[in-house]
């Protein structure tokens, strides 16, 4: 059992801050990786939160291995988020105040493959088709990466 699971045990559906990475994961037709989230049925960025003594860029590694198949050979930190606009509140009632470490990643090998308990669906988007709806706490991550890293 992770810890926020075990946390979870203790405080029940209560706000938790939760510290967690994502990757931005582009290929080399500038598309971005999208995972269709089970627990919210929305789009998303892999990634999810630290374990105990992880380091950050550990972990955006572990879960985009986990949730896509792929292994990142190289991360670029891209901005860490926080805030009101990161609250979220899951289907299951649990209360998240998220601290997300966003990175950017060009750099990486493997077949991708959807962690069945966590992903419905993985693809590529041109960034002209994002889907929606975007997963709450990850559209402000979104946006500024459309703001900065495409005008």
């Amino acid at each position: 059992m992770g810890y926020i699971m075990e946390l979870r045990e203790i405080v029940g559906n209560r706000p938790l801050i939760m510290t967690g990475a994502c990757v931005i994961l582009m290929n080399s037709h500038n598309e971005m990786l999208l995972q269709l989230r089970r627990d919210n049925n929305c789009w998303g960025f892999p990634g999810g939160s630290l374990e105990m003594g992880e380091r950050v860029e550990e972990t955006a590694k572990r879960e985009l291995f986990e949730e896509t198949g792929l292994l990142a050979k190289e991360l670029l930190l891209f901005n860490v988020f926080s805030g009101q606009d990161l609250y979220y509140k899951y289907p299951n009632g649990d209360e998240v105040y998220n601290v997300v470490t966003a990175y950017i990643c060009k750099n990486y090998e493997g077949t991708l493959r959807k962690e069945e308990k966590e992903v419905q669906e993985l693809k590529f988007f041109n960034m002209a088709d994002i889907p929606s709806p975007i997963s709450p706490p990850d559209l402000p991550i979104l946006n500024e990466y459309i703001k900065k890293c495409l005008f």
